[in-house]
């Protein structure tokens, strides 16, 4: 029997959070800096229209997330994790990608019990199947939605998430952070 049912978030997450706006950045060869991505959707980070972007996604997105740049040791702390607890990703990609998303995950060699491609930012149902003790995102309004009902979430910080401050909310700033509160977690459970 594993220990803790961990919910994983991917892009931005296990995934470097500025990969996609650097991309944009460069077809709409617009100079944007990271410190000043300050919300959640890069069409407003680059100043163009939804329609745009969307355009440009749909375009790459095969491509682009076969391409997807880990986070330092994201890996290797989930990997380590898979050892004793149940590992779900949830993720808001749409259905299209489920295959690519797998397929990214196992060729980086992460090891998971799950992969649920939701198609919607609203994760609070599969949280609530799957029994999710720990929700690791970095989409804030993700974040809050799940705080708001009850679930523990890792904040890993991104220059796009820093206005909050909430009580079911923990901030991380790396996947060593992570893997330090989940094992605090665990002490404070007593299910080590």
């Amino acid at each position: 029997m594993k220990n803790l049912n961990i919910c994983i978030d991917i892009d931005g997450t296990i995934t470097d959070s500025y990969f996609w706006l650097d991309k944009a950045a460069e077809y709409f060869n617009i100079k944007v800096k990271h410190e000043d991505f300050k919300e959640y959707e890069f069409c407003k980070a680059l100043g163009i229209s939804e329609k745009d972007y969307n355009g440009f996604y749909e375009k790459y997105k095969f491509e682009y997330h076969r391409q997807d740049i880990l986070r330092v040791g994201a890996k290797d702390v989930i990997n380590d994790l898979y050892m004793n607890d149940n590992i779900y990703f949830v993720t808001a990609r749409d259905k299209s990608l489920e295959n690519i998303t797998s397929s990214y995950l196992k060729n980086n060699e992460i090891h998971f019990h799950g992969l649920y491609v939701l198609g919607t930012h609203y994760k609070i149902d599969k949280a609530e199947e799957l029994k999710c003790d720990i929700f690791i995102e970095d989409n804030l309004n993700n974040a809050l939605q799940l705080s708001n009902v009850g679930f523990k979430v890792l904040l890993l910080d991104a220059t796009y998430n820093r206005h909050v401050n909430d009580p079911g909310i923990t901030r991380v700033y790396s996947w060593i952070d992570i893997y330090d509160e989940i094992v605090n977690y665990k002490f404070l459970q007593k299910v080590i």
